[in-house]
């Protein structure tokens, strides 16, 4: 959907935008509340949210869970993004929903594999996604925290791993390095700072940085202290800046290798 077709506010996506990068929030989550804010406007006809309340949102949030049957965290998702949106963009709190028809929880037991299962699956994986899993396991690791570990994140003289704005509740904290990882884990990153030479030499070697970091140390993005753990195999190019980075491995690659494992 452009922005253009919201009447009235052509600007209104990226406003949203503006508001969920200046409080640092995820790429993954921008996107999220893009797509719930423009889901919730087409279900609308595309009337502005300025033109819309309570009632309006409660209906949007109970077609959700009674039409599309989607699940109680997906409905859940889609109320922070529009509260958000009324809260930080438009300055417009909102009251008292009413009655929501909320999405059923499911009753089921956590999945949760034994000892012999994890040994099982890290032993049919090589290479950086055996390492990263391991990772994960030892260090007690959510996915994308492993996967956005930067260099100077891991303090092998003290064995601690710092986890830079944890997937739950944005903060961040320090786990262990396990012992048993230090060498492969060192190895690993000679090899990737072979990489990242040979990147530099080729005038690439940059990568992307919190905060607008790259604005106030114009040549951070270079700094090893600063490139990804795991990094891509391939550079890909940035549509914005027109230069070439190496952004993290995609969670996919990882998930599928598991999945993909025997036993």
């Amino acid at each position: 959907m452009a922005d253009t077709g919201v009447q009235g506010s052509p600007k209104l996506i990226d406003r949203l935008r503006e508001a969920l990068r200046a409080r640092h929030y995820s790429r993954r989550t921008e996107r999220t509340y893009c797509r719930w804010v423009k889901r919730f406007i087409f279900f609308h006809h595309v009337r502005h949210p300025t033109e819309m309340a309570e009632p309006e949102i409660n209906a949007f949030l109970t077609h959700l869970a009674v039409k599309e049957k989607v699940s109680s965290l997906t409905q859940n998702q889609a109320l922070c993004a529009i509260l958000f949106l009324y809260r930080y963009v438009l300055d417009k709190p909102v009251g008292d929903l009413g009655d929501i028809i909320r999405a059923r929880k499911p009753k089921r037991l956590p999945v949760v594999m034994i000892r012999a299962e994890v040994k099982s699956v890290l032993a049919n994986l090589s290479g950086d996604k055996a390492l990263m899993a391991s990772l994960m396991y030892g260090a007690g690791l959510r996915l994308m925290e492993c996967l956005r570990l930067r260099v100077q994140d891991i303090d092998f003289s003290a064995g601690e791993i710092l986890v830079r704005d944890a997937s739950k509740g944005a903060k961040d904290r320090i786990t262990m390095l396990p012992e048993s990882l230090k060498g492969q884990l060192q190895e690993h990153l000679r090899r990737v700072r072979m990489i990242h030479e040979k990147d530099l030499t080729e005038g690439y070697g940059r990568v992307q940085l919190p905060m607008a970091l790259d604005r106030k140390y114009p040549n951070a993005s270079a700094d090893w202290r600063w490139q990804w753990v795991f990094p891509q195999e391939h550079r890909w190019k940035n549509t914005r800046t027109g230069e070439e980075d190496r952004h993290h491995l995609h969670e996919t690659i990882l998930q599928r290798a598991v999945k993909d494992a025997p036993g």
